[in-house]
């Protein structure tokens, strides 16, 4: 559904709401969204809603599985957060904001302090200090772990503290439209997805920690449900900007499964940690050939995850890959011990699908993993709406043209930190929403909601979005051009126009709730076909084949906006300039020599 409001009928009679007033709404209940309420907690914002559109605790932090990063040089003491930051910048081809690279990087040791003071559950040194571990593209071992479940544990820590400090907290409910005149935030709307029930939300600050948009494309490390572009399309309705959106990263290992077997059908694509090659594990092509030696000899499988995901698709395009479309990760050379005590869930998924790793190779293929691009935001993490705030995954400007692995947790709860800080010391109650926007905004979308329920059309919502998802996979996959890209943007159109007829169930139906899901899915998907479009050169997870190469001239940041009138329109502008101490660390050229590992 493009927009409730586009099914709106003005005559129609406004379905009941409820209407909840608070002065702080954070949407997404993650460790983007937990750590901020957290932070305001503490800092005394007692008026604090976190909404969730799952049961608590049950947010996709949780299939975070390898580490989260901070220079605490645990194992390699001459680490540091400059050199992080170098090691950061350099993965994401000099396009991320250096000030946002920085807030997160000199951040994380205390962050990282700070979890364990909380009871998160890190694996440790024989001398008990917080464990770190090689993690690609690294200088250093920086990245701290809890086995092979580190989201996990890290959501349950601050799930646990949220607890202490009596965080107000309602799940399952889905906001579908918030509530701006383009200049300033006052709200949103949404509906509870167990009782059917209509919300309209007062809020003086909203915060959205909604995650990425990864699941826009067919292979995908996500639940199905979650990473559809809800923040960012939300936030882009609203009158904030979209920036870097055409950077998609592609893990390297995803699950390469038979299509046709029902037992491992539902695992196709999901996540093999990288954790597994952090510890060691080597990537051989169906001839028995180590070939990362071909593309990276000197950082082998821990080479950065587009430079690993390219020479995968190579291997496989070239026929040297497996059956499944995919190549094999092993780690056999490992003891089964030290398997079990470093990647325990990796292990166990594998054995229950019959699968020993530490007696055998295991099957990867690259698949959509992370959304690089996102909602442009300041250093507080505000977007250019007044009082509407996007963190965690849902922003831009950290990560560049390619994440480091690792700098996803980080960048959760460092702008968690930053985001409730700056919040508090706004103050402020939960305002009041002009009448005009009850009017002309809240009352046509509960209209609009009201009349997709249980509507009858031609096509499934479900048929939509794998032909949705099918799209981005074939159009603005891992190796792009210009005629394909064309070709996709021209496909999109098309999609658009099946969204007037969808055949949808009652409010509390999956169907519904995809429904509303395909219009954000829509979005992000233009703006990633427009920017790669629009960004004729090769850089980290953006590669084109018909412009192979990196281009200087475009080392510049790309941003969308909805027009007035039409549709996207974008502009660029250049990134910004280290500081001192991070450009010094860049010059000394700290690297990782994957050798350190045999």
């Amino acid at each position: 559904m493009s927009d409730p409001d586009e099914v709106s009928d003005a005559g129609a009679d406004v379905p009941e709401y409820e209407t909840v007033d608070v002065s702080v709404l954070l949407i997404g209940a993650g460790a983007a969204g937990a750590r901020t309420a957290i932070e305001l907690a503490e800092c005394g914002v007692e008026d604090v809603l976190v909404l969730g559109k799952r049961s608590h605790g049950d947010a996709h932090t949780t299939w975070a599985r390898g580490g989260i990063n901070g220079a605490l040089g645990t194992q390699d003491p001459e680490d540091s957060w400059a050199i992080h930051a170098a090691d950061t910048l350099n993965e994401g081809h000099f396009l991320n904001d250096p000030q946002l690279v920085e807030t997160v990087t000199a951040q994380m040791p205390d962050r990282l302090r700070e979890l364990d003071e909380w009871g998160m559950e890190f694996s440790r040194t024989d001398d008990g200090k917080i464990d770190q571990r090689f993690f690609g593209a690294q200088s250093f071992r920086r990245t701290a772990f809890a086995g092979d479940h580190t989201g996990e544990s890290l959501l349950n820590a601050l799930v646990d503290r949220a607890q202490e400090l009596s965080i107000p907290y309602q799940e399952d409910v889905m906001i579908t439209k918030l509530l701006s005149d383009g200049d300033r935030v006052y709200g949103a709307v949404g509906f509870d997805m167990d009782s059917g029930d209509f919300i309209l939300f007062n809020a003086g600050v909203v915060v959205l920690a909604a995650g990425g948009y990864a699941a826009i494309y067919n292979r995908h490390t996500s639940r199905d449900d979650e990473n559809n572009g809800d923040g960012p399309a939300l936030a882009y309705d609203a009158g904030a900007e979209l920036m870097d959106m055409e950077f998609v990263q592609f893990h390297p290992t995803g699950m390469a499964v038979d299509e046709g077997d029902s037992e491992w059908e539902p695992w196709s694509g999901r996540l093999v940690t990288e954790a597994v090659r952090g510890e060691g594990g080597r990537l051989y092509n169906a001839d028995g050939e180590r070939f990362m030696e071909r593309y990276s000899p000197t950082q082998m499988e821990l080479d950065a995850r587009d430079v690993v995901a390219r020479a995968i698709a190579q291997e496989v395009a070239e026929g040297r890959g497996t059956d499944n479309g995919g190549v094999y990760l092993d780690i056999s050379h490992k003891s089964e011990s030290f398997i079990r005590e470093r990647l325990p869930r990796m292990y166990a998924r594998f054995d229950e699908l019959g699968v020993d790793m530490a007696a055998e190779p295991i099957e990867v293929a690259p698949t959509a993993h992370y959304g690089m691009g996102g909602v442009s935001v300041n250093e507080y993490g505000e977007t250019r709406v007044e009082g509407l705030f996007a963190i965690g995954e849902t922003m831009a400007g950290v990560h560049g043209a390619n994440r480091l692995g690792g700098n996803s947790l980080a960048e959760t709860v460092a702008f968690g930190v930053v985001a409730g800080k700056h919040i508090a010391e706004r103050g402020g109650g939960p305002g009041h929403i002009p009448t005009r926007l009850i009017k002309e905004t809240a009352e046509p979308q509960f209209r609009g909601l009201a009349m997709l329920a249980d509507r009858d059309g031609s096509h499934a919502v479900a048929d939509v979005c794998i032909d949705l998802q099918n799209l981005m996979w074939e159009h603005a996959g891992i190796l792009r051009d210009e005629e394909s890209i064309k070709a996709g943007l021209a496909k999109l159109r098309a999609l658009r126009r099946k969204t007037d007829d969808l055949a949808v169930g009652p409010v509390t139906s999956d169907s519904f709730e995809f429904a509303i899901d395909i219009g954000f899915m829509l979005t992000a998907a233009e703006a990633v076909l427009r920017g790669a479009r629009e960004r004729t050169e090769s850089r980290g997870a953006h590669y084109r084949t018909d412009y192979p190469d990196v281009d200087t001239e475009w080392q510049r940041n790309i941003y969308f906006e909805r027009a007035d009138v039409g549709g996207m329109i974008s502009h660029t502008e250049p990134v910004g300039t280290p500081s001192k101490p991070v450009q010094d660390a860049i010059n000394e050229g700290y690297e990782l020599d994957y050798h350190q590992l045999e």
